[in-house]
């Protein structure tokens, strides 16, 4: 196994923060490892290592076949709704307060981020906290979703008007909300540098933001474990915990 080296410090990454004017925050995955959610590619323990997720997380899944798509996403809300933002979404959130922090984009759809306190938030992927009705449009927050699905004979949560409802987020075979992608292009256009943290920067169009950021002469540093295509656009590439490693940081700065 190759060994993955380190392109400058936590020190060098906060110098960077405190000489920027604007700096934007796009997180995947593995910030909210640490909270005890799996990520999605770890071999064995990824939520896609052992489930094709065409088969059950695709908007023809909902529309065809909505009693397996629940039960796998009930056991989702189950899980997610228990979890707890971790030290790394509060950092930033300590960040966006000194000021040295202007938004986090996030590719999650856990809710930790505004869990923990994030005021400039675009959830690119939605948010399991609100519902909506497939027919009316009503907004279902995430535990009334769950004793609707666990009341259903089928498993199947239905809105007051007797449709079904579904979850917030943007399922495969769907497009991603316009108005949060424009915002989160707009952010990653106007940055001097720009955190990249727990992604895989593999999935488009968000993994393309950095690039975004690096074609109008910003910054791009990313903090995460594993190797990531844009890796040599990165004039900071840390390879450690993100907990640790935005601590460390945070230090620095103060």
């Amino acid at each position: 196994m190759t060994q993955l080296v380190d392109r400058g410090s936590a020190a060098e990454l906060a110098a960077l923060i405190e000489a920027a004017e604007r700096v934007v925050a796009l997180t995947g995955a593995g910030i909210s490892t640490a909270s005890g959610i799996p990520d999605f590619r770890t071999p064995g323990t990824g939520l896609w290592a052992n489930v094709d997720p065409m088969a059950i997380a695709h908007i023809d899944v909902l529309n065809q076949d909505p009693a397996t798509f629940w039960r796998f996403y009930s056991d989702r809300f189950t899980t997610l709704g228990s979890v707890k933002p971790n030290r790394a979404h509060q950092v930033l959130v300590e960040l966006e307060e000194a000021g040295r922090l202007e938004a986090v984009i996030t590719q999650n759809v856990d809710r930790l981020h505004g869990l923990a306190g994030t005021s400039e938030l675009i959830e690119l992927h939605g948010s399991i906290d609100r519902s909506p009705c497939t027919a009316c449009g009503a907004i279902y927050q995430l535990d009334d979703v769950r004793t609707r699905a666990s009341g259903a004979d089928d498993g199947v949560p239905e809105c007051d008007c007797g449709a079904m409802i579904r979850p917030g987020v943007v399922l495969f075979g769907e497009m991603l909300p316009q108005e949060a992608l424009g915002r989160a292009f707009e952010l990653a256009g106007e940055a001097d540098l720009i955190l990249c943290i727990g992604s895989s920067l593999e999935v488009h169009p968000a993994a393309g933001l950095p690039l975004v950021t690096a074609e109008r002469g910003g910054t791009v540093a990313i903090l995460t474990e594993s190797a990531t295509p844009l890796d040599d656009h990165a004039a900071i590439r840390l390879h450690g915990d993100v907990v640790a490693e935005l601590e460390a940081v945070l230090e620095a700065i103060s």
